[in-house]
């Protein structure tokens, strides 16, 4: 099946707004519809200058945000109701994905002796930063299984060869990662699995609903003024997951970077094609998700439990259904998006 860029049939355009996104890490693949749409050319397309800037954890993209540093995030969807908490409202104009993407990995040394979560107990667990999603979920599934807060130790470590590498050297037991991080630990470190919230069904087994994970979302205020880059910027990450949803992983791979592969592509493609289920087709939020991340992130926060969070503010589908009329036109010269065509 050949690659269609889109790029041949659209004009070329001087940009005409500059945005600037904070991605939770720009090489992970839970966020790679952020990348892509800068290598297809997609934010060109729609007239943008977008400069896509990489975070350590959701935490950190989250806080530029606020202090106006960035126009927008590349994050989880969990944020934007943790916001609302304490005051602060940001709304998810795209869901790129319908799971976390994320794997609960046990080290060589610790597999001996942790193959459930509910012996997670004393041990030091690793997380990508505290307050981040990770933190989130694993607070979650430790209490769903019978654990307190204090029977075990979050460690924050950065995602890639420092994670790895706390791993591999016994600083943590286990811990929460994505790929690519989560390939190579399992491939060249010894790592087993305990849980995998890579896909929907997987997600819902172990948290017993849906989590939505990766989103683009931005502050209320800012989108009340940007409407119009808020429309292009949803047009252009649609068209990335439709994109996404009718190319192989190994199609898909051949558009990035080659240091998005730490070496060795073939592990990046494979497990890009284990994990594509996570990854909506539309950029829609799928029905449910929102009460069950606010149930998840509730049950461990008090301060939230006290708090009327208002979901509908938390997230819109009104720009996926504009971005989806723009894309349904005729292809015309003279307007901004075009179809793509069919995949020979």
């Amino acid at each position: 099946m050949a690659i269609w860029l889109g790029l041949a049939l659209l004009p070329v355009r001087s940009a005409e707004a500059a945005v600037t996104i904070i991605v939770s890490g720009l090489e992970k693949q839970i966020y790679l519809p952020a990348i892509l749409t800068e290598r297809l050319g997609y934010f060109a397309d729609a007239g943008l200058d977008v400069h896509l800037l990489s975070a350590t954890a959701g935490v950190e993209a989250q806080n530029e945000l606020l202090t106006g540093a960035a126009q927008g995030v590349v994050g989880f969807y969990d944020h934007t109701i943790m916001l609302q908490g304490r005051g602060n409202f940001v709304v998810s104009l795209v869901q790129f994905s319908q799971a976390p993407g994320e794997m609960e990995l046990v080290s060589a040394r610790a597999a001996g002796e942790i193959s459930s979560p509910a012996q997670l107990k004393g041990h030091r667990l690793g997380v990508v930063g505290l307050g981040s999603s990770t933190d989130f979920l694993t607070r979650y599934i430790a209490q769903r299984n019978g654990l307190k807060f204090g029977d075990y130790r979050l460690i924050p470590i950065e995602a890639g060869n420092q994670f790895i590498d706390a791993m591999r050297a016994g600083a943590i037991d286990a811990g929460m990662t994505s790929d690519p991080t989560a390939g190579r630990l399992l491939q060249s470190a010894g790592a087993k699995v305990l849980m995998d919230l890579r896909t929907p069904d997987s997600t819902r087994a172990v948290i017993g609903g849906c989590y939505p994970g990766a989103a683009f979302y931005v502050q209320a205020a800012w989108l009340a003024n940007h409407r119009g880059e808020a429309e292009k910027l949803v047009t252009a990450f649609v068209r990335t997951m439709r994109f996404i949803a009718s190319h192989s992983a190994a199609e898909i791979a051949d558009i990035l970077p080659a240091d998005f592969f730490e070496g060795d592509k073939a592990l990046y493609v494979a497990r890009l094609s284990e994990s594509k289920a996570m990854f909506t087709l539309d950029g829609r939020m799928p029905s449910g998700c929102p009460e069950t991340t606010l149930k998840v992130l509730s049950s461990f926060n008090k301060a939230l439990r006290e708090k009327e969070i208002d979901l509908r503010q938390t997230y819109t589908g009104e720009f996926v259904d504009r971005a989806e009329k723009i894309l349904a036109a005729p292809p015309d010269p003279a307007q901004r998006y075009f179809n793509e065509p069919p995949a020979q």
